[in-house]
């Protein structure tokens, strides 16, 4: 028992680097949630990361989450609907958990072409916020599903929430746009 507790300590301690998986984590110097927010939605995500590995070793690595001032969102694929609900019920018995956004698909609803298509959507909606001075790009996680952007993140101001949704309206071939943009303001234990 001593052996796990240890290795989820150094995990989770080696895993609170500011650069998430594909570039798409939060910058520290861009963040606006305090530290103690920061560890909080640190916590909650390996928790909910590990409680996915336990009950299901695939979901380790066909299972994305972020978490996000208690705000957390899904993505990835799996085998069954009632993956799907079984996960998402796990995401809410996270505590702390104030929302949870599920882009989770069934694995057999998309076609090549159709994930390479949204692999295409997701970069230029990526690259159009990093040229984008009005964007802090690295607050946001994307996720493309079926020509739907998924945006979950934090914005500064309601002009760069706009801003993001504006660029993501742009990219040729989407069908819907679906943000979960907080703004700084609205962060539940912000002292901004």
């Amino acid at each position: 028992m001593k052996r796990i507790i240890k290795f989820l300590i150094i995990i989770l301690l080696t895993s609170c680097s500011s650069i998430g998986q594909f570039g798409a984590g939060v910058d520290i110097t861009f963040d606006p949630r305090t530290i103690g927010m920061q560890i909080d939605d640190t916590i909650m995500q390996k928790n909910l990361s590990a409680r996915l590995a336990l009950t299901e070793k695939k979901y380790f690595l066909k299972v994305d989450t972020e978490v996000r001032d208690g705000n957390i969102f899904l993505s990835g694929k799996v085998d069954e609907p009632e993956e799907k609900i079984k996960i998402t019920k796990m995401a809410w018995e996270t505590k702390g958990v104030r929302s949870v956004k599920n882009a989770i698909t069934i694995k057999g609803q998309t076609s090549f072409k159709g994930t390479a298509k949204d692999i295409l959507i997701t970069s230029q909606l990526r690259s159009a916020l990093i040229f984008n001075k009005k964007t802090k790009a690295r607050n946001y996680t994307l996720e493309t599903i079926n020509k739907k952007i998924y945006i979950f993140g934090i914005a500064m101001d309601e002009e760069e929430r706009k801003e993001v949704i504006n660029e993501a309206n742009k990219i040729y071939d989407v069908e819907k746009v679906i943000p979960s943009i907080y703004l700084a303001s609205e962060l539940s234990r912000s002292k901004l």
